[in-house]
């Protein structure tokens, strides 16, 4: 407050100073701005700082007309519906069909295809947003340079974003501070306690300890009371803030969230003990982030009465693996009577810890699912790795895998290919070859020779490459892809906190409800029309497997088309004040607005990350699909797999045609892929046994046509389409197993969930190399 008070005296006064009322107000917008960052910019994650500090901005232009509101919202909504090929190889399908919907940008894709060489250039930068655009396009404004980096670069987004506000409001926005704690306990009071937002891999009551320690507040003294919540802590901690409060103490509370109703009683005692109290009385909080704003849970007064604050946790692999050390001293590395193996075991498993938990920031990719992997895990592992050494003439590495990896790291684990990933680290990391000399834990990184506690810090600043996905065993296509889908998030929240009204009004002329409308009329107008599932099942008396999938899609799709149908109808009535707006109607009506697809659809349809224009096209393009094979009920020459609500039941269908056929048992059978070389095109019939399928996509690597094998992936070129596949069913014990990698299906990049079947596809490379690279086959990207 006291900080508040001054620079806004200092901006009144500014203010004051300037001779006209433009300079008045453009300092006081300044000052407000300044102080919103402080009070709420520096209580925020980078990433929701970034957010909070991106729409200041755009606000701040937008009344002084900078920018306009067509292009912010064209840059927010950034709506591809078509796709079209590039025909330049530096930018993909989804950069080319961004520039040709551009039209503000006419021209942009000529001058691209005429000075390829030179685009090229500018496209494969390593911080093209640093960089001049080529042509006369680096004239253009750094708003509309924002738009068309959006459309060639999107994962460069979120730094171009960064780089944006501090050109308009200034590097005190944007510059990392790390906060002094002793400069925060300066400004709280018995009144203002000091909240830390939790974030993996930060622990505040070291600092706290530490502070506590120079001012003489500490447990041995009696002035320190730490209370860790749950278990019933809390009759501990009231008694603990009552005593601090009289006698001039300090309590920490960790953990706050995992008591949800004692807050209340907390937030009165805070409240209560805050008056009359000791002068030197001070209160530390600690709670996790809620992951949702359902989900919050802390009390308003709490948080408006505290001082926030949020150390991010270490980001990439030379931060985290130093983190990982400092869990231990030069005593940990003594412990052991068999020196060498501890060691070398010792820093492969800090290694090993920092790449499980640091693979979590690429997403599905790096892990189908979330894990809470924490210090507490790579402590446990050191002290069983000292037993099992002092216990054991020989190091039992198998033993100490399955400790590592099933029990210690793999309770936390619920994915069966999450584990094999777990399982291949450690078979990688923990084996004999790690005692030799010359192993390597990384590319480029060695594993380091017997050095002491400092040597090991030494070691890493000066040998650990730069940070990059490789050092997780990851392609670095993996950072793009992680980096673009972090830029489109932050774009969706952004175009979710602009004011409906005026993005709707201003730019197009219409009303939120005009808009909604038309896009309304549209869906309905091409909506196709139910399939006569009667009229379709008289087309054939023969119930093959592959003609009940038939009649199962079908069916889904009417469920889907019909509940599209009654929720457009209702909501047009709504809309013309024909019916009660309800919650449901309202829910339609954002998401048509944000080019979302609504709730309702979503439950009854298959799993999809499109936008709703593209989500709509794909149900066009699934019915006309089902159309072509409800003609005569023959298989499809190619059949598209993607385009079935479940994958599964085609895939079941062949082994079931195939068992009928060779009188083979079932559960007895497997599904073989043949990768073909040809296209879809090239088939125009279906194969005597099993089935043609395509519209699968590899990520993390590609399918080398002419080796017909897995190869590393092309930089830059994140899913590659596969060829045609030839699928069809054989006896479990005939299956190949040799120079096999056993390649998990999904049907979006989401992947956990949204698994489907394991296709055996062949690799010169050991199968760990694909495993540790996430590579997978998805069905839509």
């Amino acid at each position: 407050r006291l900080a508040f008070n001054t620079v806004f005296r200092k901006a009144i006064e500014r203010a004051e100073a300037s001779d006209d009322i433009q300079g008045r107000i453009s300092n006081l917008t300044e000052a407000i701005t300044y102080f919103t960052f402080l009070y709420v910019g520096q209580g925020l994650f980078e990433r929701d700082k970034l957010i909070f500090l991106a729409q200041t901005t755009f606000q701040i232009l937008l009344r002084s007309k900078e920018i306009e509101l067509t292009e912010l919202n064209f840059l927010l909504r950034f709506t591809i519906e078509h796709t079209y090929k590039s025909p330049v190889d530096f930018l993909t399908t989804q950069s080319w069909s961004a520039i040709a919907l551009m039209d503000e940008f006419r021209g942009l894709d000529r001058d691209i295809e005429g000075s390829a060489k030179r685009w090229k250039k500018w496209v494969d930068s390593e911080c093209p947003e640093k960089e001049k655009f080529p042509q006369e396009w680096k004239s253009k404004t750094s708003f509309q340079k924002l738009i068309m980096l959006r459309a060639l670069r999107p994962d460069r987004m979120t730094y171009a974003l960064r780089n944006f506000v501090e050109e308009k409001l200034g590097s005190k926005y944007v510059d990392g501070t790390r906060i002094d704690l002793a400069k925060s306990y300066e400004e709280s009071s018995p009144a203002t306690p000091i909240f830390f937002i939790l974030s993996p891999g930060v622990d505040p009551l070291k600092d706290v300890e530490a502070l506590g320690k120079k001012l003489d507040f500490t447990i041995d003294s009696g002035k320190f009371h730490n209370i860790s919540l749950g278990q019933g802590q809390e009759v501990v901690a009231e008694e603990a803030l009552k005593k601090a409060a009289r006698h001039g103490h300090w309590v920490i509370l960790q953990n706050i969230h995992l008591v949800v109703k004692w807050l209340g009683t907390l937030e009165k005692l805070l409240e209560e003990h805050s008056r009359e109290s000791h002068p030197d009385y001070r209160v530390f909080i600690s709670a996790e982030p809620a992951p949702s704003p359902e989900e919050h849970v802390i009390p308003q007064g709490i948080l408006e009465n505290s001082l926030k604050i949020i150390n991010e946790p270490p980001t990439g692999m030379l931060a985290n693996l130093h983190a990982a050390l400092y869990n231990f001293d030069q005593d940990t590395l003594e412990l052991c009577t068999r020196e060498q193996e501890f060691k070398s075991i010792f820093f492969s498993l800090c290694y090993f810890h920092t790449c499980v938990a640091g693979r979590l920031k690429f997403g599905p990719q790096g892990w189908n699912r979330r894990y809470p992997f924490n210090v507490g895990d790579l402590t446990i592992c050191v002290n069983v790795l000292y037993n099992y050494l002092e216990a054991n003439s020989k190091v039992p590495w198998e033993d100490l895998r399955y400790l590592f990896g099933e029990i210690m790291y793999g309770g936390h684990i619920t994915d069966d290919w999450d584990r094999r990933l777990c399982r291949t680290y450690l078979e990688e990391f923990m084996n004999p070859s790690l005692l030799e000399g010359d192993f390597a834990l990384a590319p480029g990184f060695l594993a380091p020779p017997n050095l002491d506690y400092s040597g090991y810090h030494k070691y890493i600043d000066e040998m650990l490459p730069l940070e990059n996905p490789v050092l997780y065993g990851l392609h670095p296509n993996a950072e793009i892809d992680f980096l673009t889908v972090l830029s489109e998030n932050l774009f969706k929240t952004l175009l979710e906190m602009q004011p409906r009204n005026l993005l709707a009004g201003e730019v197009s002329g219409q009303s939120v409800e005009e808009k909604v409308k038309n896009v309304l009329d549209e869906i309905l107008e091409k909506l196709p029309e139910e399939f006569n599932i009667a009229e379709i099942m008289q087309k054939s008396t023969i119930r093959s497997p592959y003609t009940l999938v038939c009649f199962q899609e079908c069916e889904r799709m009417n469920i889907l088309i019909q509940e599209i149908r009654k929720s457009l109808k209702q909501l047009d009535l709504g809309l013309k004040g024909e019916l009660t707006f309800s919650v449901t109607m309202e829910a339609v009506q954002s998401s048509l607005f944000y080019d979302l697809v609504p709730d309702a659809w979503t439950k009854l349809a298959y799993p999809s990350t499109y936008s709703l224009a593209q989500w709509f096209n794909d149900l066009l393009m699934r019915c006309r699909e089902l159309d072509i094979w409800t003609q005569d009920l023959v298989l499809p020459a190619v059949v598209w797999l993607s385009g079935f609500f479940n994958p599964q039941s085609f895939l079941t269908a062949i082994m079931q045609s195939m068992a009928r056929k060779n009188n083979w048992s079932l559960d007895k059978m497997c599904l073989t892929t043949d990768i073909t070389k040809k296209s879809r095109e090239d088939y125009g019939h279906p194969p005597r046994e099993g089935a043609y399928i395509f519209g699968l996509f590899m990520e993390g690597a590609r399918w080398d046509i002419q080796a017909g094998v897995i190869a590393e992936a092309r930089l830059k070129e994140l899913t590659p389409a596969m060829p045609v596949i030839f699928v069809r069913a054989i006896p479990a014990d005939r299956q190949e197993t040799k120079n096999i990698y056993k390649c998990p299906v999904y049907k979006t990049k989401i992947r956990g969930p949204t698994y489907v079947w394991t296709f055996n596809l062949k690799s010169k490379e050991k199968p760990a190399k694909w495993v540790l690279a996430g590579v997978a086959l998805l069905l839509a990207v």
